[in-house]
């Protein structure tokens, strides 16, 4: 792998990343007070509204970053960058009306949908959140260009400013509106729509300029309609079948839960909001990995480097293995501090729960983040649809082992995070079965999976003696010690790590003597083998006045 272009790959992935964690941390610190406000019923309500707006985010934009990334990728690596803003243009008025028609879809379906989940005072909230559909759509289609043209900063700006922009409302009307739970949660989901359109302007704002930056010297004709759905269909699949067996998560988890349970709908807050959010971080965190590795993949796969592209997609298997395994080792470790620290509202028999949850859901959540780099490799590939069959398989074993585990009371909403789990975990393998097909590159995988699993157990036994002394000093411990295990063991080569691997040069103007020849450099040959001396200083001005004279 050249080390510029590794580079390349590895700065788009921690810039996106680094937007990821940012945005993870704002919205820590904006869910943690948000779910202290609206209480465990207020939570659940919340939560049962996402799942809806993220299936129908999966039918108008999910798919639409990584697989326009990868044809813009492709015609800008080929030198067309007119057909890159063509693709653009297009797959914005496509997934614009499909967006508009998603929110028009949750707007009128939300008495209905209340009906079924049985939560009539979530009418409100679905409607309040419908117009997300459309702006997300757009900013879809933005962050998709941006990537495949290897420009992250864009995709990590947007989601630093959803943050921020939900922030503060969202914690205004949710204390504000305490004794009325419906009308908080609505209107703390009015604040999620908000900041999606905040970001969508931002990014439209900056595609226009790249626009009108460079002009292409014609129009070509667009690309059609057909082609971005054939292109986008198998990952909108692979990236919406997950959101989709949430969302029957939600309607299975209450419906089954309130046979033997009065606080149903609260378990699941607890289960969604709680567990799953905070076992998602390495998934948020290692997204970047996703993003950068479509256009990277791609581009090689395009240019005919089958091997370097396998190489690429195996590297970026090994930075997600990296940040995923430490931090499902310290949430199976700390968990009850974590969740004192995180959700000091959450007490008793509830806070029991929580930390049961987020002991399984630990490890469904690096499972999760292996798949979901793989998947976005397999797109790169121009394999999707192995990725859609691949977290298809997973989802109907997720619900089948629901429908199973949910009836024991015992298990209770536990049976949703096993089943979780047991999907994660099939879909990696295939993912990684199709994406990695060399031999020694999978021994190689297994071998980083070791390692870093390894790496993380040493890190937790080292933070285990701070375990009475404060969650924090335990983060800090545990991730002084890993941070020394990696330099240690040599986690990373100086090749993979071209920031740490540059090899200092000497400077040696100050060591040459007359003209350009450093010590210790041959002179060059003449055609007959003898040593040619170069005409310096004086010699030189000899030798052009010697010419000069000859002239004339």
């Amino acid at each position: 792998m050249e080390k510029g272009k590794e580079h390349g790959f590895l700065w788009g992935a921690a810039v996106v990343s680094l937007g990821g964690v940012a945005a993870k941390i704002l919205g820590a610190f904006y869910r943690v007070p948000l779910m202290n406000a609206l209480g465990g019923e207020g939570a659940g309500v919340y939560q049962l509204v996402y799942p809806l707006f993220v299936l129908l985010l999966t039918l108008s934009s999910a798919g639409v970053p990584a697989a326009l990334a990868r044809v813009v990728a492709q015609a800008e690596a080929a030198g067309d960058t007119a057909r890159s803003r063509a693709l653009f243009r297009r797959a914005l008025a496509l997934f614009s009306a499909l967006g508009l028609a998603g929110s028009a879809v949750m707007f009128f379906a939300a008495r209905p949908m209340s009906a079924l989940i049985g939560t009539p005072a979530a009418v409100w909230a679905y409607r309040a959140l419908s117009p997300g559909v459309f702006f997300v759509s757009l900013v879809a289609c933005c962050r998709g260009w941006f990537q495949g043209r290897g420009k992250f900063a864009p995709t990590a700006l947007s989601e630093v400013l959803e943050q921020l922009v939900k922030i503060v409302p969202g914690l205004y009307f949710a204390n504000a509106l305490r004794g009325d739970m419906p009308r908080a949660v609505a209107m703390t989901l009015l604040a999620v729509t908000v900041s999606e359109a905040a970001a969508a302007l931002f990014l439209l704002l900056l595609a226009s300029g790249e626009r009108a930056v460079r002009r292409p010297l014609f129009s070509p004709a667009p690309p059609r309609a057909s082609f971005l759905l054939r292109v986008t269909l198998p990952v909108a699949v692979a990236a919406g079948v997950l959101p989709l067996s949430n969302m029957l998560d939600s309607v299975l988890i209450v419906r089954i839960v309130s046979g033997y349970a009065e606080n149903a709908t609260a378990l699941y807050g607890l289960y969604a909001g709680g567990a799953q959010a905070l076992a998602g971080l390495p998934v948020s965190l290692c997204y970047g990995l996703a993003a950068a590795s479509v256009p990277a993949v791609a581009a090689l796969r395009a240019a005919g480097k089958v091997r370097e592209a396998e190489r690429k997609a195996l590297f970026a298997l090994k930075c997600t293995l990296f940040f995923a395994l430490p931090a499902a080792a310290f949430f199976l470790a700390f968990p009850r501090g974590v969740c004192a620290f995180l959700y000091p509202q959450v007490t008793g028999a509830e806070r029991e729960t929580l930390v049961r949850l987020l002991r399984i859901s630990a490890v469904g959540g690096a499972l999760l983040a292996c798949a979901q780099t793989l998947s976005a490799c397999l797109t790169g590939l121009g394999k999707p649809r192995v990725a859609a069959v691949a977290f298809t398989a997973a989802a109907g074993v997720k619900l089948l082992l629901e429908a199973g585990l949910l009836h024991l009371p015992r298990l209770s909403v536990s049976g949703a995070a096993y089943a979780a789990c047991a999907a994660y975990l099939i879909a990696l393998f295939v993912n990684l079965v199709y994406s990695i097909r060399e031999r020694g590159n999978r021994l190689e995988a297994l071998r980083h999976a070791g390692k870093f699993a390894l790496m993380s157990a040493l890190a937790v036994c080292a933070a285990l003696p701070l375990r009475s002394v404060h969650v924090l000093a335990c983060l800090a411990a545990g991730g002084a010690a890993y941070l020394l295990l990696a330099f240690a063991l040599r986690a990373f080569t100086a090749e993979e790590i071209p920031l740490l691997g540059r090899k200092r040069h000497v400077d040696n103007r100050r060591l040459r003597f007359g003209g350009g020849r450093s010590v210790g450099e041959r002179r060059p040959r003449g055609p007959f083998g003898r040593a040619r001396r170069a005409a310096h200083g004086r010699d030189r001005a000899r030798r052009g006045r010697a010419r000069a004279g000859r002239a004339l």
